[in-house]
């Protein structure tokens, strides 16, 4: 199916940001992408704008009831100057379930990966090209309309902005570091039967607290224990966490309180096609961390579109410090974000054949 979006292009270009100190999320494009939902309408009038304020009114029920969702994905300058999308049906299809948990009408695939194409061939000049540089997308849902009662909206606005970025975590760029985790212990991310699975803002919004406790332990991120126990672990802040123990890779199940990661489940398919071991299960954080301490946890990471790849160094639990790997970066995870990141950015080949989208 073909979609016409109505081009309206900005009069006043920005000026193109320094590719070396990017930074993560602090500049924006030339354009956006709108699209508004009425019911009894369905989504219409898809259209690419300026990029610019919203208005919005100060009842706007997004604004009280959190009724929105989002998803996040990057475009890649590859070596012949083209621009590549990495799986970008995952994210129609997370957003899709996102949607649901929410109330919130579901868009069409082909119309997500379309409106997202569009956007970014729009803005193709903002891709960056220096190493470890990315266009980031971030595609998101919110309703306008003006009410105060708690129920589901009858209007939208589908929006995608688009931010130029360097890696996530500093120094990323140049090359893969083991950061150092706060396993949380008193607060939780969400429950099962909440919205764990879904990617919205209040998923978001209450782990700031967890996380502003992890920099204070000298932490980089939080290490999530499950709701009801806080025995199983779960999440590494806004990443899937995966531990190599005695040769086999554990990551948590998708018990409904995790969110089902794209680039979680791009790292399970390629180490299964490479013949490595991958269990999908709840590991007790006592198991982990007698592991940590007996040196059969031989590597850990977190993954995840903004990270792809990040190495974990050591776990503080309790005042008490358990090293990984002597805090280096482990053979297997150090492949895993060569082989991705090579894909997304067309310097290796796209070894499962259909996940990498070009422009």
């Amino acid at each position: 199916m073909g979609y016409d979006f109505k081009i309206t292009r900005t009069a006043s270009p920005k000026a193109k940001p320094d590719q070396t100190a990017l930074g993560f999320g602090k500049y924006y494009t030339d354009h956006m992408f709108l699209m508004d939902y009425d019911e009894g309408q369905g989504w219409h009038d898809g259209r690419i704008v300026p990029y610019g304020p919203l208005s919005i009114d100060p009842a706007a029920c997004t604004l009280h009831y959190a009724q929105m969702t989002f998803e996040g994905m990057k475009a890649y300058r590859n070596p012949e100057g083209g621009i590549n999308l990495f799986r970008p049906d995952m994210n129609a299809k997370r957003l899709q379930n996102s949607n649901d948990r929410l109330c919130i009408p579901r868009i069409d695939v082909d119309l997500f990966i379309e409106a997202v194409k569009a956007l970014v061939d729009v803005d193709r000049d903002w891709v960056p090209e220096a190493q470890g540089t990315s266009l980031y997308i971030r595609p998101f849902i919110i309703s306008p309309e003006p009410s105060m009662a708690v129920h589901p909206a009858s209007k939208y606005w589908f929006i995608i902005i688009l931010s130029p970025v360097a890696a996530y975590y500093e120094g990323n760029d140049k090359e893969l570091h083991g950061s150092r985790i706060w396993v949380e212990e008193e607060y939780i991310r969400a429950a099962v039967g909440g919205t764990g699975f879904a990617k919205c803002g209040g998923n978001y919004s209450c782990g700031m607290i967890a996380a502003t406790e992890a920099k204070k332990q000298g932490c980089e991120e939080v290490l999530w224990l499950d709701a009801k126990e806080h025995k199983y672990v779960e999440e590494v802040g806004t990443s899937n966490a995966f531990f190599k123990i005695n040769g086999k890779v554990y990551t948590s199940s998708l018990t409904g309180s995790i969110l089902p990661g794209v680039t979680r489940d791009s790292a399970i398919r390629l180490m299964r096609k490479w013949g490595v071991e991958v269990e999908e299960k709840r590991l007790e954080i006592d198991d982990l961390l007698a592991a940590a301490a007996d040196g059969s946890l031989t590597e850990a990471w977190a993954t995840g579109t903004a990270c792809v790849v990040s190495p974990i160094g050591l776990l503080r639990y309790r005042g008490e410090n358990f090293p990984i790997n002597g805090e280096k970066v482990g053979e297997l995870s150090q492949k895993l974000y060569d082989t991705l990141y090579g894909m997304q950015t067309g310097t290796a080949p796209d070894v499962m054949g259909d996940w990498v989208v070009t422009l």
